[in-house]
């Protein structure tokens, strides 16, 4: 976690924010930084958090969190963390029997339309535990990154809609209703569609050349 930052957005593990969607955006800087202090943040609030990881391996987040005061390996054995290790888990899924459902199922099929088996994951990581089970603060979804499922053949619109329905997960959890709900699709829609023109003209120019 960077104080410094922290200090900066107004918020500390103590009073963390609930029922936010936060989008984190670079062009032309590596805003990676980002990810780590809020991955370290939300561990240090006592909040439950499932990430969902498809650019870096696990050892790579949690030697990093280490230099940020937490351990990702203790998390996650005490149930705080659930890590969706993308790089290997995109491995095990051609390996796997098809009748067995992965949350990277989307790999396997022609189309990749669908994204409802990482839904799926991301709903049983945050489903409220059973009583008598460790308590947790709130809910927290991490993405790192969205726009890897675009690469990798995903519609916009399926993006879209996965983070919609996560979001209604982790409202429900909180039992908050948000009103902002529709605004945010509308900007994050516009937001992939702008992502997935500027990657047709990138694979134009590569053709030309």
């Amino acid at each position: 976690m960077l104080p410094e930052l922290s200090e900066l957005l107004g918020t500390s593990p103590d009073a963390a924010e609930q029922g936010k969607l936060t989008l984190l955006c670079d062009a032309k800087t590596d805003g990676s930084f980002l990810v780590h202090h809020f991955l370290s943040f939300y561990l240090k609030a006592n909040c439950k958090v499932c990430f969902v990881a498809l650019i870096q391996s696990f050892s790579h987040y949690n030697i990093v969190g280490q230099k940020m005061g937490v351990s990702l390996t203790t998390a996650r054995e005490r149930g705080q963390l659930v890590f969706l290790e993308g790089l290997k888990s995109s491995v095990d899924v051609f390996f796997q029997p098809r009748e067995e459902p992965h949350p990277l199922q989307f790999l396997r099929e022609a189309d990749a339309g669908s994204l409802q088996p990482l839904f799926e994951f991301v709903q049983e990581a945050l489903k409220p535990v059973a009583s008598g089970g460790a308590a947790w603060r709130c809910p927290v979804l991490l993405v790192d990154d969205l726009s890897v499922l675009l690469s990798l053949g995903v519609g916009a619109v399926a993006v879209l809609d996965f983070v919609h329905y996560c979001r209604a997960v982790v409202c429900h959890a909180l039992k908050v209703h948000s009103y902002s709900e529709v605004y945010l699709s509308s900007w994050l829609q516009s937001w992939f569609i702008k992502r997935l023109e500027e990657e047709e003209e990138q694979h134009v120019d590569y053709v030309k050349e």
